[in-house]
């Protein structure tokens, strides 16, 4: 079904993307650097931002890549979107745009072409929503790295326990403090998702995920 929730990609089609982002920006693949990413995103104490999740979103990044004015590029973002992640450091998302932009520089990317990729990583920084500006292959990175709320209810409740998991350095009450927080902020927006084959594709899922979540998380706070 074309408006389904895609599955995550195989290790063929995985490999497909990454051969096909580079192609797109005119480079060779460096050798190596893949290994590399996959051994980044396979790090504890991952459990939600783990290889499911990059494969997920190269899914979805696989079927609206005709929407990307810069198809390689966002390509190459979601290949480190998430590559570094200590869920106890606030630097992330400069870190993995920093050794994105690295990359990208040693294999003879042009200087416009790291600065670009560096900002749409840095637009993932979603409590900092003007990071997207004008760019609407930040929008759709966005909107892709955010797909998980609209995915199946059963998907999101394992994402939702996964999340959970890489907090348990956090006694638990702040951590449901802080979904609940998260969550409803969430809910507040006029606009989850930016682009239009997203909101078709996710809003209205995603708001009945979030809902039940943020009902069962204020219970758990109420006990």
């Amino acid at each position: 079904m074309p408006d389904a929730h895609p599955a995550p990609i195989d290790d063929g089609e995985l490999a497909a993307t990454w051969d096909a982002a580079w192609s797109l920006l005119g480079r060779p693949a460096p050798s190596g650097l893949k290994a590399e990413l996959m051994a980044a995103w396979s790090e504890p104490p991952r459990h939600h931002h783990d290889q499911r999740h990059l494969r997920q979103c190269l899914a979805l990044w696989a079927r609206w890549r005709g929407l990307c004015e810069q198809p390689g590029e966002v390509a190459i973002a979601l290949w480190f979107h998430d590559a570094v992640y200590d869920p106890q450091d606030r630097s992330n998302e400069l870190n993995s745009a920093a050794w994105a932009a690295r990359s990208l520089t040693r294999a003879g990317a042009d200087s416009n072409t790291a600065q670009r990729v560096h900002d749409l990583l840095m637009a993932t920084q979603h409590d900092a929503p003007s990071a997207l500006g004008s760019s609407p292959d930040a929008r759709l990175l966005v909107d892709v790295d955010l797909s998980i709320l609209g995915s199946p209810a059963e998907r999101f409740e394992r994402y939702d326990h996964d999340v959970r998991q890489e907090h348990t350095w956090v006694p638990g009450f702040r951590v449901r403090e802080g979904r609940a927080k998260v969550l409803q902020g969430f809910l507040d927006r006029e606009r989850l998702y930016h682009g239009e084959a997203a909101a078709a594709l996710l809003d209205s899922q995603a708001r009945g995920n979030l809902a039940a979540a943020l009902t069962c998380t204020l219970q758990r706070l109420a006990q």
